[in-house]
Protein backbone atom coordinates (compact mmCIF):
# COMPACT_ATOMS: atom_id res chain seq x y z
CA UNK A 1 0.00 0.00 0.00
CA UNK A 2 0.78 3.60 -0.77
CA UNK A 3 0.05 6.92 -0.19
CA UNK A 4 -1.14 8.63 -2.92
CA UNK A 5 0.63 12.55 -3.68
CA UNK A 6 -1.86 15.54 -3.03
CA UNK A 7 0.38 17.40 -5.57
CA UNK A 8 -0.56 20.94 -6.61
CA UNK A 9 -3.54 22.40 -8.26
CA UNK A 10 -4.18 20.63 -11.95
CA UNK A 11 -6.58 20.12 -14.64
CA UNK A 12 -7.44 17.01 -16.48
CA UNK A 13 -5.85 17.51 -20.32
CA UNK A 14 -8.60 17.73 -22.64
CA UNK A 15 -7.17 14.52 -25.04
CA UNK A 16 -4.02 12.25 -25.17
CA UNK A 17 -2.54 10.36 -27.93
CA UNK A 18 0.75 7.43 -27.53
CA UNK A 19 3.40 9.41 -29.54
CA UNK A 20 4.45 7.11 -32.47
CA UNK A 21 7.93 5.99 -30.61
CA UNK A 22 5.58 4.24 -27.20
CA UNK A 23 2.15 3.76 -29.50
CA UNK A 24 5.12 0.75 -31.09
CA UNK A 25 5.82 0.11 -27.87
CA UNK A 26 2.21 -0.38 -27.19
CA UNK A 27 1.84 -2.33 -30.54
CA UNK A 28 4.29 -4.70 -29.24
CA UNK A 29 2.81 -5.42 -25.95
CA UNK A 30 -0.96 -5.84 -27.61
CA UNK A 31 0.76 -8.63 -29.46
CA UNK A 32 2.03 -10.37 -26.68
CA UNK A 33 -1.22 -11.81 -26.40
CA UNK A 34 -3.93 -14.09 -28.87
CA UNK A 35 -6.79 -12.71 -30.43
CA UNK A 36 -9.16 -11.66 -28.14
CA UNK A 37 -7.08 -11.07 -25.01
CA UNK A 38 -6.07 -8.13 -25.98
CA UNK A 39 -7.02 -6.29 -22.60
CA UNK A 40 -4.36 -8.32 -20.57
CA UNK A 41 -2.36 -5.65 -22.40
CA UNK A 42 -3.53 -3.29 -19.89
CA UNK A 43 -1.13 -3.19 -17.11
CA UNK A 44 1.62 -2.46 -19.33
CA UNK A 45 -0.18 0.48 -21.69
CA UNK A 46 -0.89 2.30 -18.61
CA UNK A 47 2.45 2.44 -17.11
CA UNK A 48 3.65 3.75 -21.05
CA UNK A 49 0.62 6.43 -20.81
CA UNK A 50 2.27 7.09 -17.57
CA UNK A 51 5.86 7.74 -18.54
CA UNK A 52 4.95 9.33 -21.62
CA UNK A 53 2.59 11.61 -19.53
CA UNK A 54 5.57 13.04 -17.04
CA UNK A 55 4.43 10.12 -14.36
CA UNK A 56 0.83 10.74 -13.97
CA UNK A 57 -1.83 9.00 -15.16
CA UNK A 58 -4.80 11.58 -16.49
CA UNK A 59 -8.29 10.39 -17.36
CA UNK A 60 -8.24 10.78 -21.04
CA UNK A 61 -4.68 8.57 -21.32
CA UNK A 62 -6.77 5.51 -20.05
CA UNK A 63 -9.89 6.40 -22.08
CA UNK A 64 -7.31 6.41 -25.04
CA UNK A 65 -6.25 2.81 -23.51
CA UNK A 66 -9.45 1.74 -23.12
CA UNK A 67 -10.07 2.38 -27.31
CA UNK A 68 -6.76 0.85 -28.05
CA UNK A 69 -7.86 -2.62 -26.29
CA UNK A 70 -11.14 -2.03 -26.90
CA UNK A 71 -12.52 -2.00 -23.15
CA UNK A 72 -15.05 -0.08 -21.21
CA UNK A 73 -13.23 2.90 -19.69
CA UNK A 74 -14.58 1.91 -16.66
CA UNK A 75 -13.00 -1.28 -16.70
CA UNK A 76 -9.54 0.63 -17.46
CA UNK A 77 -10.61 3.18 -14.26
CA UNK A 78 -10.94 -0.15 -12.40
CA UNK A 79 -7.78 -0.97 -12.76
CA UNK A 80 -6.02 2.01 -12.62
CA UNK A 81 -7.03 2.78 -9.18
CA UNK A 82 -6.68 -0.39 -7.91
CA UNK A 83 -2.33 -0.78 -8.69
CA UNK A 84 -0.57 2.06 -6.75
CA UNK A 85 1.55 1.83 -9.29
CA UNK A 86 -0.38 4.61 -11.21
CA UNK A 87 -0.27 8.34 -10.03
CA UNK A 88 -3.78 9.88 -10.97
CA UNK A 89 -2.38 13.06 -10.29
CA UNK A 90 0.75 14.86 -11.50
CA UNK A 91 4.01 14.44 -8.97
CA UNK A 92 7.04 15.87 -8.82
CA UNK A 93 10.09 15.52 -11.58
CA UNK A 94 11.68 13.13 -8.55
CA UNK A 95 9.23 11.03 -6.86
CA UNK A 96 10.47 9.71 -3.18
CA UNK A 97 8.42 6.53 -2.70
CA UNK A 98 9.93 6.00 1.05
CA UNK A 99 9.92 2.54 2.89
CA UNK A 100 8.77 2.79 6.23
CA UNK A 101 7.76 -1.07 7.18
CA UNK A 102 9.26 -2.80 9.92
CA UNK A 103 12.91 -4.00 8.28
CA UNK A 104 13.41 -0.70 6.95
CA UNK A 105 12.33 1.21 10.01
CA UNK A 106 14.18 -1.15 12.45
CA UNK A 107 17.51 0.35 10.05
CA UNK A 108 16.47 3.81 10.38
CA UNK A 109 13.65 4.95 7.75
CA UNK A 110 12.35 7.61 10.58
CA UNK A 111 15.68 9.47 10.18
CA UNK A 112 15.10 9.24 6.15
CA UNK A 113 11.91 10.48 6.34
CA UNK A 114 12.83 13.20 8.85
CA UNK A 115 15.18 14.41 6.26
CA UNK A 116 13.28 14.48 3.73
CA UNK A 117 10.86 16.93 5.27
CA UNK A 118 13.68 19.05 6.81
CA UNK A 119 15.38 19.25 3.52
CA UNK A 120 12.09 19.70 1.29
CA UNK A 121 9.93 21.62 3.21
CA UNK A 122 7.26 19.47 2.89
CA UNK A 123 6.03 16.43 4.47
CA UNK A 124 4.57 12.63 2.77
CA UNK A 125 1.88 12.92 0.30
CA UNK A 126 2.88 16.51 -1.24
CA UNK A 127 4.83 18.13 -3.38
CA UNK A 128 7.75 20.97 -3.58
CA UNK A 129 5.88 24.25 -4.62
CA UNK A 130 8.87 24.00 -7.10
CA UNK A 131 7.57 20.61 -8.99
CA UNK A 132 10.84 18.77 -8.42
CA UNK A 133 10.18 16.84 -5.53
CA UNK A 134 7.32 14.53 -4.27
CA UNK A 135 7.10 12.18 -1.28
CA UNK A 136 5.20 8.92 -0.74
CA UNK A 137 5.17 6.40 1.94
CA UNK A 138 5.29 2.85 0.83
CA UNK A 139 5.10 -0.23 2.53
CA UNK A 140 8.12 -2.80 1.63
CA UNK A 141 9.91 -2.70 -1.54
CA UNK A 142 11.56 -5.66 -1.56
CA UNK A 143 14.83 -4.75 -0.68
CA UNK A 144 14.91 -5.02 2.96
CA UNK A 145 18.59 -7.03 3.52
CA UNK A 146 19.56 -2.99 2.28
CA UNK A 147 17.08 -1.45 4.15
CA UNK A 148 16.43 1.71 4.68
CA UNK A 149 15.73 2.52 1.06
CA UNK A 150 13.90 4.86 -1.49
CA UNK A 151 12.79 4.06 -4.62
CA UNK A 152 13.35 7.65 -6.83
CA UNK A 153 11.00 7.11 -9.86
CA UNK A 154 12.59 4.23 -10.91
CA UNK A 155 16.04 3.62 -9.00
CA UNK A 156 16.65 2.11 -5.99
CA UNK A 157 19.08 4.25 -3.23
CA UNK A 158 19.69 1.77 -0.57
CA UNK A 159 21.73 2.08 2.75
CA UNK A 160 20.17 5.35 3.59
CA UNK A 161 20.53 7.55 6.66
CA UNK A 162 19.90 10.95 7.65
CA UNK A 163 23.17 12.70 6.46
CA UNK A 164 23.07 10.30 3.08
CA UNK A 165 18.99 11.08 1.82
CA UNK A 166 19.95 14.53 2.18
CA UNK A 167 23.12 14.57 -0.01
CA UNK A 168 20.75 12.67 -2.49
CA UNK A 169 18.38 15.33 -2.62
CA UNK A 170 21.36 17.76 -3.25
CA UNK A 171 22.50 15.90 -5.81
CA UNK A 172 19.08 15.59 -7.99
CA UNK A 173 18.61 19.62 -7.19
CA UNK A 174 22.09 20.15 -8.86
CA UNK A 175 20.73 17.84 -12.36
CA UNK A 176 23.09 15.11 -11.18
CA UNK A 177 21.88 11.86 -11.36
CA UNK A 178 23.84 9.29 -8.52
CA UNK A 179 24.57 5.86 -8.77
CA UNK A 180 21.60 3.95 -7.36
CA UNK A 181 21.89 0.73 -4.90
CA UNK A 182 24.25 1.49 -1.91
CA UNK A 183 25.28 4.82 -0.82
CA UNK A 184 27.54 2.87 0.96
CA UNK A 185 29.23 1.23 -2.07
CA UNK A 186 28.24 -2.37 -0.84
CA UNK A 187 28.26 -4.86 -3.63
CA UNK A 188 24.34 -6.19 -4.00
CA UNK A 189 23.56 -7.23 -0.55
CA UNK A 190 27.29 -8.23 0.15
CA UNK A 191 28.55 -7.99 4.26
CA UNK A 192 29.58 -3.89 5.14
CA UNK A 193 32.86 -4.86 6.54
CA UNK A 194 34.19 -8.08 3.71
CA UNK A 195 33.30 -11.25 3.77
CA UNK A 196 32.01 -12.79 7.15
CA UNK A 197 31.92 -16.52 6.28
CA UNK A 198 33.71 -19.57 4.51
CA UNK A 199 36.85 -17.65 5.46
CA UNK A 200 38.86 -20.92 5.53
CA UNK A 201 38.25 -23.68 2.68
CA UNK A 202 38.89 -26.86 3.92
CA UNK A 203 41.35 -29.43 2.76
CA UNK A 204 39.90 -32.39 0.14
CA UNK A 205 40.66 -35.42 1.06
CA UNK A 206 42.18 -37.83 -1.70
CA UNK A 207 39.86 -40.17 -2.74
CA UNK A 208 39.38 -43.27 -0.71
CA UNK A 209 40.79 -41.97 2.31
CA UNK A 210 38.00 -40.27 4.11
CA UNK A 211 37.10 -41.66 7.34
CA UNK A 212 36.05 -44.98 7.58
CA UNK A 213 37.26 -45.84 4.45
CA UNK A 214 40.50 -47.75 5.57
CA UNK A 215 37.94 -49.56 7.97
CA UNK A 216 35.51 -50.46 5.31
CA UNK A 217 38.08 -51.94 2.48
CA UNK A 218 39.46 -53.27 5.37
CA UNK A 219 36.08 -55.71 5.54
Amino acid sequence: MSEAVEGLPFEQPASFAFTPEYLAKAQAQIAKYPEGRQASAVLPLLDLAQRQNDNWLPRAAMDHVAHLLGMAPIRVYEVATFYTMFNLRPVGQHLFQICTTTPCWLRGSDQVVEACRKKLGVGIGQTTPDGKFSLMEVECLGACVNAPIIQVNDDFYEDLDGPSTEALIDALSRGEKPPMGSVKGRQTSAPEHAQKTLLEVPERSAPGTQAGAGDRNAE
